[in-house]
């Protein structure tokens, strides 16, 4: 999962990208409005958790706009602002969900979970052969046996299974699994795969389709 958090507390906002890391999510983050639309503008986020009050573009205006615009991207609004008439403002806007600061970290990850639930409810299982994937429960197993995956190897290997057998480009997984800190002229993903098709074991599943990339199940 893609989450871009905009907020201009940057201890907040730090504090935040950090949690959510280890939730298993990759996570950008944006200081103020502008570079929060620059950012939305080029990726595509499954995720945007939004503060109203920005420097630059007014939250409310990047959330009209992602309205406006019928993105798929979901939005969470989370500011000091609690009021119910706050609230009501925000979920008019546009907004999937809104959480009023200060907050339990729990529950922030419970309402991100949800709004992408929400959108598109992921499938009970990614499965193909004996290997299983839970989207829910991050958990996946093959022949029975639970995998001990990083989670990036989860999420790169949830991108995999829900391609259906089509290849997915190391660009695709660096945008689904990485956040912007990743140097993209590094050989992290297909260092990644490495590592992933000696954690599932043989036969091998993982096949390398040449200039386009990697991929599960294909014909």
């Amino acid at each position: 999962m893609r989450v871009l958090v905009v907020e201009d507390d940057e201890v907040l906002a730090g504090a935040v990208a950090v949690g959510l890391r280890r939730e298993g999510m990759a996570v950008d983050i944006s200081l103020d409005g502008d570079d929060a639309r620059s950012r939305l503008a080029i990726t595509d986020y499954d995720v945007v958790v939004l503060d109203r009050d920005l420097p630059g573009t007014h939250g409310d205006e990047i959330c009209r706009r992602l309205a406006a615009e019928r993105s798929t991207t979901r939005v969470l609004m989370l500011t000091a602002a609690g009021s119910l008439q706050d609230r009501v403002e925000g979920l008019g806007l546009g907004a999937d969900d809104y959480l009023a600061k200060p907050f339990e970290f729990a529950e922030l990850v419970a309402r991100i979970r949800a709004v992408t639930r929400r959108a598109a409810a992921p499938p009970a299982e990614l499965a193909y052969s004996d290997l299983s994937l839970d989207p829910v429960g991050r958990v996946a197993f093959r022949g029975g046996l639970r995998l001990e995956l990083s989670r990036n190897e989860l999420a790169v290997l949830e991108c995999l299974l829900a391609a259906g057998g089509k290849p997915v480009s190391a660009e695709q997984l660096i945008k689904r699994v990485w956040d912007d800190d990743l140097d993209p002229y590094t050989n992290t993903v297909k260092t990644t795969i490495s590592r992933l098709r000696g954690k599932l074991g043989e036969p091998p599943l993982i096949e390398t389709v040449r200039e386009l990339g990697y991929r599960i199940g294909g014909a």
